[in-house]
């Protein structure tokens, strides 16, 4: 296991492994992400399961400063000198629309905006993955996800909105994996 994957790995189950179900969560997106070796050069493949990891590190409670679990985490990692895992933390899985939703969008754009194949690696591994680690289908993921987050909350609003961004990125990860691998 690459350097970085293994430590992404330790201080993810640091913070979040008390946490649960959320650890549990981590732990299928990150070995989602490793599904995706015949996609990327091992060096993004090794960004991407280190990014899996620290996905949801902000909900971590000693890193809770805004409730904005994206940037929360980005801000951890960015003090850490892990800038390029920290733009990828602050913009997964639809961030953008929920940091405009809770008045924070300036200080997400603080961090850039990967557009890459890993980025929407990333968003295709959280947004597959349930929440107890199991796989799902994304349209049953966004879902859920909105049952559980009414209009009147930020999140809500925001997974609503950027339902088909969130869609065309997870197409276009499984239209990369059947040009990889045809039949």
């Amino acid at each position: 296991m690459a350097e970085q994957t293994a430590w992404a790995r330790d201080t993810a189950a640091a913070l979040l492994a008390p946490l649960g179900l959320r650890w549990a969560h981590t732990l299928g997106v990150a070995e989602r992400a490793r599904t995706l070796a015949g996609l990327l050069p091992q060096g993004d493949l090794d960004v991407l399961v280190a990014a899996a990891y620290l996905h949801d590190v902000g909900y971590a409670p000693a890193l809770a400063r805004t409730g904005f679990h994206p940037l929360d985490g980005a801000r951890f990692l960015r003090a850490l000198g892990r800038d390029r895992l920290a733009c990828l933390v602050a913009h997964h899985s639809g961030a953008r629309a929920e940091a405009q939703e809770r008045g924070l969008l300036d200080q997400l754009e603080g961090f850039g905006d990967e557009r890459s194949l890993v980025a929407d690696a990333l968003a295709y591994c959280d947004l597959t993955t349930a929440s107890d680690g199991g796989q799902i289908a994304v349209s049953q993921r966004l879902a859920d996800i909105a049952a559980r987050f009414s209009d009147r909350d930020p999140v809500g609003r925001a997974i609503r909105r950027s339902r088909h961004e969130l869609l065309a990125r997870v197409r276009a990860v499984e239209r990369a994996l059947r040009s990889r691998c045809p039949g």
